[in-house]
């Protein structure tokens, strides 16, 4: 199966503007998620998608190939669609590009379901939550998936109900069912084509998840659990929290 990445990215998040070009560890961020996603062996070519000219500058400055466009796209998918349209690749990965924790391992797993199951459309990572910050943080996305893994529902807000063990004045988060969505997302083309193509969802407007618009249309969305932990940068804060991380495992500083 022919697999490219794409790394969406834009300048104008309202958390924090121009986060993809801020420094971490001496290097832009979406660099550090660039060159980890190009580490991947399942994948046979990396992308950036963005409508900003700042992006495509300092992304060709550190080599990567840069996809233009449209500035009106409020989903990350919708913008990677736009992106692949008239590729050919079976299956696109979409990286976030605000991401710089991820693992090539973990886009080698998000891939694998893949290869097993030829009406599969779409999959996400998912990691256990194992503290009560991540739970109640509205910009982390909680997933509830059914018996067979698959998601059932994504939410900013904490879900499932925690156990009494671990409501806000206690820490223990052994035992619970909360899981967080970690941001690498394999499509099948066709799949990506369908989301850009579906009108955007009541649910998926009011949670601000994408993946809410292929579940309200009736799509199965797989779930692979990593043992992976990552941080996304959704703030100035959660970028020194991550540079601090990845000063501690130098896997995730080399390529």
């Amino acid at each position: 199966m022919k697999t490219i990445a794409v790394i969406p990215a834009r300048m104008g998040s309202s958390r924090f503007p121009g986060k993809p070009v801020a420094k971490l560890l001496g290097r832009a961020m979406l660099e550090h998620v660039y060159k980890r996603v190009a580490l991947s062996h399942a994948v046979d070519a990396t992308y950036i998608a963005t409508c900003d000219e700042e992006i495509r500058d300092v992304a060709r400055d550190f080599g990567a190939p840069v996809i233009m466009t449209a500035d009106t796209h409020e989903r990350a998918s919708d913008r990677v669609a736009e992106a692949v349209a008239d590729m050919d690749a079976e299956l696109v990965v979409m990286v976030q590009g605000d991401e710089p924790m991820t693992r090539p391992e973990m886009i080698d797993a998000a891939v694998e379901p893949f290869r097993h199951d030829p009406q599969l459309g779409c999959v996400n990572l998912v990691r256990c939550i194992d503290n009560k910050a991540d739970f109640y943080d509205v910009n982390t996305i909680k997933v509830v998936m059914n018996q067979k893994g698959d998601a059932l529902y994504m939410s900013r807000q904490p879900i499932p109900t925690a156990p009494p063990a671990a409501q806000p004045a206690h820490s223990n988060f052994s035992h619970t069912l909360a899981y967080k969505q970690v941001c690498i997302i394999p499509f099948r083309h066709k799949t990506l084509l369908d989301f850009a193509r579906l009108p955007p969802t009541p649910l998926e407007q009011l949670e601000s998840v994408d993946m809410l618009r292929l579940l309200e249309h009736g799509y199965r969305v797989k779930m692979v659990r990593t043992k992976f932990n990552t941080q996304a940068v959704d703030t100035p804060a959660d970028l020194e929290r991550v540079a601090r991380l990845m000063e501690s495992d130098p896997l995730l500083a080399s390529y």
